[in-house]
């Protein structure tokens, strides 16, 4: 008829490192202690990062959408990763060429995971070559040629 936890005046302490040991088994935890969202972020924690194109891609949207995506291969320039990001707006892949120099941010979906009906895509192309591709597509500016 043992009781499983202890109780009494003086069992604070023992009460405390049985919650700290249990606490490793919920797997949010464990994630957050061992700081795993940012080790395996390609953007390290930070909101926007710069990087080269490596070729243009179209990708499937998800399931009542029929139509395909314009997103980019891109290379961090600060780690080597490999992402891909989408280009939005209306012909955004006009103004992209392989060897770009492109700037990256999230895409807005909750989390940091992708958003919408673009699977696995979770950031999106700001600027291109120092221009920004809104300016671009709106025909205010155009594209510094390198």
């Amino acid at each position: 008829m043992g009781s499983k936890s202890p109780r009494g005046e003086f069992a604070g302490r023992k009460l405390l490192k049985k919650r700290k040991k249990f606490k490793w088994s919920d797997s949010n935890y464990t994630r957050w202690a061992l700081g795993l969202k940012l080790k395996s972020d390609p953007m390290q924690g930070s909101p926007m990062a710069s990087g080269i194109v490596l070729e243009k891609v179209g990708r499937e949207e998800k399931k009542p959408n029929s139509g395909i995506r314009k997103c980019v291969r891109v290379q961090l320039t600060k780690n080597g990763k490999t992402i891909t990001a989408f280009l939005p707006g209306d012909g955004g892949l006009n103004f992209v060429q392989e060897h770009d120099e492109v700037v990256i941010c999230g895409i807005g979906g909750a989390m940091g995971r992708a958003k919408g009906d673009i699977p696995g895509v979770r950031w999106k192309v700001v600027t291109i070559n120092g221009v920004s591709l809104d300016a671009m597509e709106k025909g205010k500016k155009e594209k510094a040629t390198r």
